[in-house]
């Protein structure tokens, strides 16, 4: 059953976009938060989704990405072929190997072009100074300056920590990823990190917002000014300045190395999470790692005009690529993710409750979740719900 589900999985043809939609910015509320929009932006515009062309079938920019991400996108593929959702995907493979950029210039053209994408992790094999990481060149050049993960618990997922309930929120485009090094004498490298006032209130006002529009109660800025005392000091000053705002919300701060402590002894404490760039990047695999693994979480890119959905790690899975055993339900869930951003939720709520029956009620799941059953057999018993239900 498994090789046929393969078969027709790898004969599945992707349509591609011949013509553009017109770029407008996203003012839609999910049931998290106002997606690409910030209070401090909104007054700029009041145009909608991206227009649904054709039918009403919204064209979506694919990036497989290396390692496991092809295979996982063919499952998304057939998922959303199955319960008829209106995508159309553009799909642009990306060559990590390769030492020039055009591949990665007609990604970003695809992304202003749709104005959505769903993406795997892009490795930078190269090691030349004028090779730029791609994942992070994509969020720069769109200005996709937060990144959202909300980390909620499975029941009855293996895991260090149940009933988790947390939403990470990562400043996107500063800090130590502004990829500005240089080697000011030989055998002296010295890497700069960035923080400017328009970023930092950007992402803590997306906080606190965030936290006003979904009933939290208490937003925790992560830093190290003791140690950076003008560039966390700086984050944490906007961060104290932009919580004046929100009176009706408690706001406290810790130090990143006692977050990861407190993280891993007692998740329960912390609400939402304002932090920077790389203080993202560990709190949001510890916390991920206490509550199943790199397999589960979806992360959510935003900007004004653009947003990008992946799995919330952001990890390539090179080790198990083609091994039929990586967990396909971070990506479904960007993809879930995608769809409410898109406005089909009736499509988004059939796909979500499907996978949610897979894994906790039918115990589908891979060997990352102490399972035995392979990635097919977990798309395979989605599908078979999906057959059974009907959307509208």
């Amino acid at each position: 059953m498994a090789l046929r589900l393969t078969q027709r999985l790898l004969q599945t043809q992707t349509p591609f976009l011949t013509r553009g939609y017109p770029l407008l910015v996203t003012k839609e509320k999910t049931e998290d938060v106002a997606h690409t929009k910030s209070t401090l932006h909104k007054k700029v515009t009041g145009t909608d989704i991206p227009s649904a062309q054709y039918g009403g079938r919204h064209g979506v920019t694919m990036l497989p990405g290396g390692g496991i991400g092809p295979e996982l996108m063919t499952y998304v593929r057939e998922i959303f072929r199955y319960c008829g959702a209106p995508i159309d995907f553009e799909v642009i493979d990306i060559d990590p190997s390769t030492e020039g950029n055009d591949d990665l210039e007609y990604a970003i053209t695809s992304i202003k072009r749709n104005g959505v994408a769903l993406k795997g992790n892009i490795e930078t094999k190269s090691q030349s100074l004028a090779e730029v990481s791609r994942n992070v060149a994509i969020r720069n050049e769109l200005d996709l300056y937060v990144n959202v993960v909300h980390c909620k618990s499975y029941p009855g997922i293996p895991a260090r920590h149940q009933n988790v309930d947390v939403v990470l929120i990562r400043q996107n485009t500063d800090g130590e990823y502004a990829m500005l090094e240089h080697e000011s004498v030989r055998g002296v490298v010295e890497s700069m990190k960035v923080v400017t006032v328009e970023n930092a209130e950007r992402v803590a006002r997306y906080a606190f917002e965030y936290a006003r529009q979904n009933n939290r109660k208490k937003v925790t800025t992560i830093h190290k000014a003791n140690i950076m005392k003008l560039s966390d000091g700086l984050f944490l000053e906007v961060a104290n300045r932009v919580h004046k705002d929100y009176p009706e919300l408690e706001h406290n701060n810790m130090i990143i190395d006692n977050t990861c402590m407190q993280a891993v002894s007692n998740p329960h404490q912390f609400d939402v999470m304002n932090m920077t760039n790389l203080y993202g990047t560990i709190v949001s695999n510890v916390i991920c790692g206490l509550i199943g693994g790199a397999g589960l979480l979806s992360g959510r890119n935003y900007g004004d005009h653009y947003a990008i959905f992946e799995p919330g790690t952001r990890n390539t899975g090179t080790a198990i690529a083609g091994k039929n055993i990586a967990n396909p339900v971070a990506m479904i869930n960007a993809s879930i993710d995608m769809l409410n951003h898109l406005g089909h939720k009736e499509h988004a709520n059939v796909i979500y409750d499907a996978t949610y029956q897979t894994i906790v009620k039918d115990a589908i799941r891979t060997p990352d979740l102490g399972g035995n059953h392979s990635s097919t057999d977990v798309v395979e018993n989605i599908l078979k719900i999906l057959s059974a239900k009907r959307v509208n």
